[in-house]
């Protein structure tokens, strides 16, 4: 399973984005993949190839409307665990013994 963590977003627009993000992730929200929205970007889990076309996905809404794109991704491949965008917080909690901010 991956962890995919990404932001994307158009250069050269004015300094507020969240019209062009509401539409990825109006996109991301319709794949049916896991997701995390944070607020520096959105953590996606499952296979390597779902994982993908959601972001080329969100690459094309973007390309719609804007000529210039940027794009970071990170990501975390583990074979067979599925569920970490929670248990991995978990884990750090129970060794902690408190609950974190997330």
């Amino acid at each position: 399973m991956v962890l995919l963590e990404f932001s994307i977003s158009p250069t050269g627009k004015s300094e507020s984005l969240s019209s062009e993000v509401a539409k990825i992730l109006d996109y991301i929200d319709k794949s049916g993949v896991e997701y995390r929205l944070t607020p520096m970007g959105t953590i996606l889990e499952g296979d390597w190839d779902e994982c993908m076309a959601v972001v080329s996905g969100c690459f094309k809404v973007m390309a719609e409307n804007n000529n210039r794109i940027g794009v970071h991704l990170k990501v975390d491949y583990r074979k067979g665990d599925s569920s970490r965008l929670t248990s991995k917080i978990d884990k750090v909690e129970s060794i902690l013994n408190k609950k974190l901010k997330t």
